[in-house]
C-alpha cells in the first residue's frame, strides 16, 4: 500500500510556500504602518489594564495620529508609483 505521509505532503508544494521578491517588497513598503498598528494596539492594550488616564489618552491618541500619518505616506507612495490612465 503506498502511503503519503504529511512530509510528503508538505514539501510538494515547497515552492509555493515561500513569498515571492513582489511580495517581500511589499511587506517592506507596509512596515512602518504595520509597526505603528502594533504600537496603537499596544496603547490601547495599556489603557485597558486600568482604570484610563490621561496619560492613557494621550498614549492611544499619538499612537493613532502616527497610524493615520503612515497611511497617508504609504497612500501616497502607491499614488505615484501607480501608472496613468486606466482600462479603456
Amino acid at each position: 500500500m503506498n502511503q503519503i505521509t504529511v512530509l510528503d505532503a508538505v514539501t510538494a508544494f515547497a515552492d509555493f510556500v515561500e513569498p515571492t521578491d513582489a511580495e517581500l517588497s511589499a511587506i517592506e513598503r507596509e512596515m512602518p504602518l504595520i509597526l505603528a498598528d502594533v504600537d496603537l494596539i499596544d496603547a490601547q492594550i495599556i489603557a485597558m489594564d486600568h482604570a484610563p488616564n490621561e496619560v492613557d489618552t494621550r498614549r492611544v491618541r499619538r499612537a493613532l495620529a502616527r497610524v493615520l500619518a503612515e497611511r497617508a505616506k504609504l497612500t501616497n507612495r502607491t499614488a505615484d508609483t501607480t501608472p496613468a490612465g486606466g482600462a479603456a
